[in-house]
């Protein structure tokens, strides 16, 4: 019997594992910080060349040493950082109204046939349009405040959490409806106690695209309706020639959407901690 069991294989040689590659062995933390010197590598090599006039491309020196000045102008209370104040009030409330009206939509278009059929297809439709095209439309209902920027940031992030909701709704499961069926429950208990937390991952998924596109959306309202956030600072360095400033501008409005993104993240793990998403767990360092 001894000699049976001898000859037979081991557990660990009948489970089969998936060898792992040495780029993916390689820790996240260094990866990252070999491709960010790689890139200002290559950066600087195209400025040393002359390959990019200096105009256009600025040496990472002169570029880091702009995000050294405003950063110190935002710490300072500089006149920086109320421009900042107003594209961080533009985002949030674009983010806010974005929610508010698509996860409305969403549930609509998600549990009734009649959004399904008749609201859906308007939606699909404007979706397919260039939504910055919509901004001179806002500048002209709104004016030249804040209310086109909030406007169109919503506009461009509403549709991702409309989608997001509808799928998630429509992926709960057939036995578990079943199931709530046979138990009594009322299509709003069904709603609210089974299907929206089943749809919770494919609605956060919409929100960290939400949480994008209302970036694009404040700073391209600031381009073209002018404004006082860093949208308008970034096309007044632009009209100066003065890329390292547009540089630095930008890198700052990257945080802010980080920021946006990784609060969104941080409350999917709180509410969907039975399910680990791999979309933002590089960035957000799960």
């Amino acid at each position: 019997m001894t000699e049976v069991l001898e000859g037979r294989p081991s557990v660990a040689d009948t489970v089969w594992t998936e060898p792992v590659s040495l780029i993916d062995s390689v820790p996240r933390s260094v990866a990252m910080l070999a491709l960010f010197v790689v890139f200002i590598a290559l950066w600087q090599a195209v400025h040393g060349f002359g390959i990019v006039s200096p105009i256009i491309l600025p040496s990472p020196w002169a570029t880091f040493m702009d995000i050294l000045f405003v950063g110190q102008n935002l710490i300072s209370g500089g006149y920086m950082l109320p421009a900042l104040g107003v594209t961080i009030a533009e985002v949030i409330l674009g983010f806010a109204i974005a929610l508010a009206i698509g996860f409305s939509l969403g549930v609509l278009v998600g549990e009734t046939k009649f959004g399904e059929r008749a609201v859906m297809p308007y939606l699909v439709a404007i979706d397919t349009m260039p939504k910055v095209a919509f901004a001179p439309l806002f500048l002209g209902w709104l004016g030249f405040g804040i209310s086109s920027k909030v406007a169109l940031a919503a506009f461009i992030a509403t549709f991702s959490i409309v989608v997001g909701t509808a799928a998630g709704l429509h992926a709960a499961e057939e036995n578990a409806r079943m199931l709530f069926k046979t138990m009594g429950a009322t299509r709003l208990q069904t709603l609210v106690k089974m299907k929206l937390p089943m749809a919770l991952p494919q609605i956060f998924t919409g929100l960290k695209l939400a949480a994008v596109g209302v970036m694009a959306g404040a700073i391209t309202g600031e381009f073209i309706g002018g404004g006082k956030g860093f949208g308008e600072l970034i096309r007044v360095a632009a009209a100066q020639l003065n890329t390292p400033r547009v540089f630095s501008l930008i890198t700052y409005l990257s945080l802010l959407g980080l920021s946006l993104f990784w609060t969104v993240v941080w409350l999917e793990r709180k509410l969907v901690f039975w399910r680990r998403s791999s979309i933002g767990e590089g960035i957000a360092g799960q």
